[in-house]
């Protein structure tokens, strides 16, 4: 009787859940689908090259013991390997056999006939267009369940939720979210169109790059369809244009756009948009764009605070099944204070070390891969990092740095963060005292004077400076 591949994998997981963690099993087990079976032979499609390289390093051994359990001496497994093609998963399909990574160099690849970019179905054949047949282009995996909430972008996630909510029917149209790079805009604009699709299966979600509107309004001049091109955005529901900054200087696609964003307004469609920079800073931008773009809300992303960037360094590492010391995932936070693309960057890059060189994951090696992954002329040791050192040092809780007691040791570490962070960051004194328990300039100008006096008078206190210099220049 010939076996069922469904029914080999099932047998496989049952086996496989009796030894991996809950959290490894639904990690990178649950996404694996079984594919076909032939001559003995098990294909399983996983979601990408990172994936099956991760089984081969952890679960190699695991998963040969249990398919030649199920499948006899002769048993093995290959790999179907989803290549992924921008934000669209492409169904591109490799054949691996099991333990021999090399043969995804040389893999035989097969694409589909009909590839080429399709971030938008072509929005200039509009007769007969039904709604339907629009690519919404939201990456599935920008969600709201692994947006990480914080101080930094409260506003704009509650704003965000609430258009999810009752699109086009809040005070917040347009949504206009704005912040640095790296900050969470393009995740944070995905996010509610995924929640609107999920909660609003008949509305046209439509999230565009303002570079690709550009291009295709361009397309659009050479071919005489512009009122094409119009009537396509003119029937969506819910407009998500990123980076709308891009249309700086560019007068033509600024009017086609202020038509565009006239209707869907008028209409009572929803329309988001991010950018770099609020409106009132916004430069080559045509006023009355400028003046619609605050009908709405302006919601800024700032920059993550401590508390917020280990959130969001943990939630990461539970999604990809991952376990790191906690003094490994602290330091991480304390160093890379600059945006989240560059925060999960290190941590991938961490991960990547580790796989490669087979080291453990420890602090020495997190410190050595943070100096290669931060370029010497961006590095600066943070106020936080500074305040870490310090009551690590003396053995205090950060807490009571901050605080407001007055008892000696504490107002002496206190005096001794704030002259370290003036010395060693280019934070100015108001920045510095706000970090250290609210305190104001005149304060810090203080403190540093006090040490200083210490330091020359102090040998005991001098070593106290010593070391913690030490400290924070190999950090």
């Amino acid at each position: 009787m010939k076996k069922d591949h469904n029914q080999v994998w099932t047998n496989c997981l049952e086996i496989i859940k009796d030894n991996v963690s809950p959290q490894g099993y639904k990690t990178w087990f649950e996404p694996i689908k079984p594919v076909r079976l032939e001559d003995s032979v098990l294909t399983i499609q996983v979601p990408s090259q990172f994936f099956y390289e991760w089984l081969e390093e952890h679960y190699v051994t695991l998963l040969k013991k249990i398919i030649r359990k199920e499948l006899g001496a002769e048993g093995r497994l290959e790999y179907s390997i989803i290549m992924e093609n921008n934000s669209n998963a492409s169904p591109y399909t490799i054949k691996v056999p099991t333990s021999n990574r090399k043969a995804v160099k040389n893999a035989v690849v097969t694409m589909p006939l009909d590839m080429g970019e399709s971030p938008i179905k072509n929005p200039f054949i509009i007769p007969g267009l039904r709604k339907m047949q629009v690519d919404s282009n939201l990456n599935p995996n920008y969600s709201f369940d692994n947006f990480v909430e914080g101080d930094s972008n409260r506003l704009a996630r509650s704003a965000g939720f609430a258009v999810a909510n009752k699109p086009g029917g809040t005070a917040f149209n347009p949504l206009l979210i704005y912040g640095g790079v790296g900050l969470g805009k393009t995740h944070l604009a995905h996010a509610i169109g995924i929640e609107i699709k999920n909660k609003y299966e008949d509305k046209t979600v439509l999230y565009v790059s303002s570079e690709k509107f550009t291009h295709q309004f361009i397309d659009a001049v050479k071919n005489n369809s512009v009122n094409d091109f119009t009537h396509f955005y003119q029937m969506i529901d819910v407009l998500i244009i990123d980076d709308v900054q891009f249309f700086s200087g560019k007068e033509k696609t600024q009017d086609v756009f202020f038509h565009i964003f006239n209707h869907l307004h008028q209409t009572g469609k929803q329309i988001i948009i991010t950018s770099d920079k609020p409106p009132v800073e916004m430069q080559g931008m045509e006023q009355r764009l400028l003046s619609r773009f605050k009908w709405g809300l302006s919601a800024d992303l700032q920059v993550p605070s401590l508390e917020t960037r280990i959130a969001i360094l943990k939630k990461k590492m539970y999604a990809d099944g991952i376990e790191l010391p906690e003094e490994v995932v602290e330091y991480l936070g304390y160093s890379i204070t600059s945006n989240v693309r560059e925060l999960e960057g290190a941590l991938i890059s961490l991960i990547a070390q580790s796989s490669l060189n087979k080291k453990a994951i420890t602090l020495d090696l997190a410190k050595q891969m943070i100096d290669k992954f931060v370029k010497n002329t961006a590095r600066e040791v943070s106020i936080d990092y500074i305040q870490k050192v310090v009551c690590d040092y003396f053995d205090l809780p950060i807490e009571l740095l901050k605080s407001k007691t007055r008892k000696r040791e504490i107002v002496q570490a206190r005096q001794i963060a704030m002259y370290f962070a003036k010395k060693m960051t280019k934070s100015s004194l108001a920045s510095i005292g706000a970090h250290c328990g609210g305190k104001d300039h005149a304060t810090v100008l203080h403190a540093c004077r006090t040490v200083n006096n210490l330091q020359e008078t102090d040998k005991h206190f001098r070593k106290y400076l010593d070391d913690l210099e030490k400290k924070l220049s190999i950090a």
